[in-house]
């Protein structure tokens, strides 16, 4: 089952991007030769370029944005694909079907992945790697019900408890 907006939105608080204009998207979609999961647009144009609890980075393509989904992508899948990184994850970064396209990262080192599905009727996933060690794990279950599970305070790799005790919360991004 995917999460809704609304039951992120019941944990996060109102969104105050409310991004419409689908330019951005088609864009960067178009750049990388992939479409992202309507879950994870969903989401990043609610909220656009946000840190969750201080710890969880999210970014919307937006241009004109000082933080942009597209150059992290590109930086990040640049970075993956440097053979001594290759080796961390369990499979190659990049945009083609079973491969692993960086899409948030966390202050306390991990980096947070979808992985594209093999076929497009298959979901896509997600997968965390710690970066400060070679563990990885794979998250049988969509962005959004990974993120909702975050926000509930389960551990997905990263955990919320610790940096959010109070319920959790979000700021944009400088």
């Amino acid at each position: 089952m995917v999460a809704t907006l609304p039951e992120i939105t019941a944990l996060l608080g109102e969104p105050r991007f409310n991004w419409s204009d689908p330019a951005p998207w088609i864009e960067l979609e178009q750049e990388l030769g992939i479409e992202f999961p309507a879950d994870f647009r969903e989401i990043v144009d609610a909220y656009g370029s946000i840190e969750v609890n201080r710890q969880l980075y999210l970014q919307h393509p937006a241009g004109h944005l000082l933080h942009s989904l597209g150059e992290n992508i590109l930086g990040d899948l640049e970075l993956w694909r440097d053979e001594d990184m290759a080796e961390f994850l369990p499979s190659p970064a990049g945009v083609n079907p079973g491969e692993l396209m960086p899409v948030a990262s966390a202050t306390t080192g991990e980096a947070v992945f979808l992985r594209i599905p093999d076929n497009p009727s298959s979901p896509w996933r997600v997968v965390v790697q710690e970066f400060d060690s070679p563990a990885w794990t794979l998250y049988e279950m969509t962005f959004s019900e990974w993120l909702l599970a975050y926000l509930k305070g389960r551990d997905v790799t990263l955990c919320s408890r610790n940096f959010a005790p109070d319920g959790p919360f979000f700021e944009f991004l400088p």
